[in-house]
């Protein structure tokens, strides 16, 4: 079962003795992709923890008409798959290399999951790896399925 949390809470629930994997991402309209995302960042672990990012966030980086869902319906809807172990919304302000690292060195995941078409790898790479962890690239991207592409209805 998935559980939404705050990420001060989720620090205190993680297991380090077990494999800890972390995505983040917007997952505005849900797809097969991401479901796939889902599925193989899942099996890279034991725990599957899933960062959203917050409206704002997603209004930075996608437009002013996103996201069509809001933060609490996309961590439900999020949620109701029951692929992640927990889901917790991203801080407001994740958009800096060291928002990144503080993240990273608060929850010390094991595994960061990322897509293949996912934006500064390098860098995620440096700082996943400066806290021990290792950055793994679960799926290739598929660039004829995504929201935008959905909202937008292109085929």
């Amino acid at each position: 079962m998935t559980k939404t949390i705050a990420l001060k809470d989720l620090i205190s629930q993680l297991d380090h003795n077990q494999t800890i994997v972390l995505v983040t991402g917007i997952f505005d309209i849900l797809h097969s992709e991401h479901h796939k995302f889902l599925q193989t960042a899942k099996k890279q672990g034991h725990t599957l923890i899933v960062g959203l990012e917050s409206d704002a966030r997603v209004k930075q980086l996608k437009g002013l008409n996103r996201p069509t869902n809001p933060l609490k319906t996309r961590l439900q809807n999020l949620a109701q798959w029951g692929i992640a172990d927990y889901i917790f919304p991203l801080p407001e302000k994740f958009h800096q290399p060291y928002h990144h690292q503080a993240l990273i060195k608060q929850l010390q995941p094991h595994i960061l999951a990322i897509s293949s078409h996912t934006p500064n790898q390098a860098q995620k790479k440096r700082i996943i790896e400066k806290h021990g962890g290792q950055l793994k690239v679960v799926l290739p991207h598929n660039s004829k399925v995504s929201s935008t592409k959905i909202l937008k209805g292109v085929k």
